[in-house]
């Protein structure tokens, strides 16, 4: 049995890890489940012989068949994008939980648009639903990880945030495996692949519903000067009266903090903007959290959520059956790695050395697999049984390193590293960044298979190797670290691979200051706080 055993950053009531802080969390993590279930199941779908010739795919040519299938696809990374900025806004203006319920909305409606395309139509009708799908997306990857972030306790907010993966990957294992199972009872015709699209409206609307039960972010509702309402929905998460020491320190950390935060940037909407782009400090920061995602996609991890039918053809596995079945394999896989690093990696091992450890393991799978391809010519001898062999357990065991590391960790990061006064726009950067680059991947995905064969596996294979001096050298580890000590990391001069203990320490040093029940006193907690600023302040 796993044991979920936790770091605190101080003492902590256990009231304060309560269902409530779970339920949210899930909430509004059933976004991801809208994106694993639409990045999963949109590759298999097009590649069905009812959809090719349902809208007249299977005459194109190779080239003409890419193009079509690559803009499908890829319309749906483009409305992300547009999305993911829009949620700046939306997150700014109408909160966390009206944001979700916004995006669950828009959502359903694209998922609609898909669903009731038919040859008559055409495809510019999926193409519609894809954007309009897309841009809620982008919304909902904006909102919900921050969302999270600023409800968790220190100690459980990394397996919180990591819920948005978990999510994510429950998502993509519907995704892979509906179109095996559809294709079982329904081996052709119009329901084949329309009841693929369909499925998108149940998390959509599943979102949608529960989004009206989610708390308010407490730190949302101070920075709009609602601090009222944030007190009573910072008690109800925590489960512990007004009164209650914790309480009165959580709140008073928040206040204080957002209070310097507004120093530095000013009020407003742009004020964000403004402090971001004149400080060189959150400008590198920024381009570290866009950079994780660069080196996420450069996994190969998108190619292969997106074309895995193509993926598999270039192994030898041929065969719709086949091919779906091998696609649906993968993304257990990927379920259950996500679920080792939500329990123990994630809190407990750390994101440095997972992040590591995730490039160098799958770096040599990749590198077997592009040799395997180079020297067995699998496409020109492909077979319709599978038998137990290196070509497919190889990929396996790509996402047995992949899947616990660079799956989901990079949105725990991104969504840990920034002020709250600058985090709804900062995270709206990091999610356009990583559907910026999620675009260009699956763009041009079928035309480098066409063109690079296996080299394809060797590029992804040496960008990983070149993802570990970047992650040594500079990405601190963030583990256990309160959101309100994070620009502490990052002090100037601080190297990335001793910046956490070095924290960690100053924590623990100041633990000096509590009185014997584990709370400051209130004298205390103010000449605390005001000393963490100034040394935020000179960093």
């Amino acid at each position: 049995m796993v044991k979920l055993s936790k770091v605190e950053d101080r003492p902590t009531p256990p009231e304060v890890y309560n269902w409530r802080v779970y339920m949210n969390a899930i909430i509004a993590t059933f976004a991801a489940v809208m994106i694993g279930y639409d990045s999963a199941f949109i590759g298999t779908s097009v590649s069905l012989a009812s959809f090719k010739n349902e809208f007249s795919l299977a005459t194109k040519s190779t080239a003409e068949f890419n193009l079509i299938s690559a803009n499908i696809v890829s319309m749906y990374q483009a409305g992300s994008f547009f999305g993911a900025i829009l949620g700046y806004p939306i997150g700014y203006f109408i909160g966390r939980k009206w944001g979700l319920f916004v995006s669950a909305g828009i959502f359903v409606v694209g998922a609609i648009l898909q669903t009731v395309a038919n040859p008559s139509i055409g495809l510019g009708i999926i193409y519609a639903g894809r954007i309009i799908a897309g841009l809620a997306i982008g919304v909902a990857s904006n909102l919900a990880p921050i969302y999270v972030a600023e409800i968790a306790p220190p100690a459980i907010r990394g397996r919180c945030i990591g819920l948005y993966e978990l999510m994510w990957q429950v998502g993509g294992v519907v995704g892979f495996w509906i179109n095996y199972g559809v294709s079982l009872h329904i081996p052709t015709g119009h329901k084949q692949w329309v009841i693929a699209f369909a499925v998108q409206l149940i998390p959509g609307g599943l979102l949608l519903i529960g989004s009206l039960f989610l708390t308010e972010s407490p730190r949302w509702l101070v920075s709009r000067d609602r601090n009222n309402s944030a007190i009573k929905s910072l008690c109800n998460i925590r489960h512990l009266p007004p009164t209650h020491p914790y309480i009165v320190e959580e709140m008073t950390s928040i206040e204080a903090t957002i209070q310097h935060e507004r120093n530095l940037a000013g009020a407003g909407f742009l004020g964000p903007l403004r402090a971001v782009f004149a400080s060189k400090a959150l400008i590198l920061r920024l381009i570290l959290g866009s950079s994780m995602f660069v080196w996420q996609n450069a996994t190969g991890i998108n190619a292969i959520n997106y074309y895995s039918p193509t993926i598999f053809k270039s192994i030898g596995v041929t065969g719709q059956n086949n091919s779906l079945l091998t696609t649906g394999v993968y993304g257990i896989i990927k379920l259950v790695g996500a679920l080792v690093w939500l329990l123990y990696i994630v809190d407990q091992f750390g994101r440095r050395p997972a992040l590591i450890g995730g490039s160098a393991g799958g770096a040599v799978c990749m590198y077997y697999i592009a040799a395997y391809i180079a020297i067995a010519k699998p496409a020109e001898h492909p077979t319709t049984s599978l038998t137990p062999g290196g070509k497919i357990a190889f990929f396996y065991l790509w996402t047995v390193f992949y899947s616990p590391t660079w799956n989901g960790t990079p949105w725990v990061y991104t969504a840990e590293i920034f002020p709250q006064h600058v985090r709804v726009f900062s995270q709206a950067c990091m999610a356009a960044s990583n559907w910026l680059y999620a675009f260009l991947i699956a763009r041009f995905t079928p035309q480098m298979f066409t063109a690079m064969g296996y080299g394809v596996y060797l590029f992804f294979a040496s960008l990983m190797i070149m993802s570990i001096p970047f992650v040594y050298f500079y990405v601190p580890e963030t583990k256990q670290i309160p959101l309100e000590r994070m620009d502490e990391i990052f002090t100037p001069g601080l190297p990335a691979w001793c910046a956490h203990r070095t924290v960690i320490n100053s924590i623990q040093y100041e633990q000096h200051a509590y009185n014997p029940q584990g709370f400051r006193s209130s004298s205390k907690t103010s000449i605390t706080e005001k000393e963490r600023i100034e040394r935020v302040e000179v960093a």
